[in-house]
């Protein structure tokens, strides 16, 4: 996957993830909350994972 993609799926699943959090929060459904937690840091990973990806490219475009 390209550094473009890692963001935009890492940003949908952070979205996706604080949205299942907050079903948890108002059914007071701790799976649920659990989930949009794991979901949501799997979101952060992913878009780090992209901005790595531009920080080597931008490196090597340098060199």
């Amino acid at each position: 996957m390209g550094s473009t993609s890692d963001k935009i799926s890492g940003k949908a699943n952070e979205m996706t993830g604080k949205a299942k959090q907050a079903v948890g929060d108002a059914t007071d459904n701790r799976s649920m909350q659990a989930k949009g937690a794991a979901q949501e840091a799997k979101g952060d990973a992913q878009q780090a994972k992209g901005e790595a990806k531009d920080a080597v490219k931008n490196v090597v475009d340098r060199h």
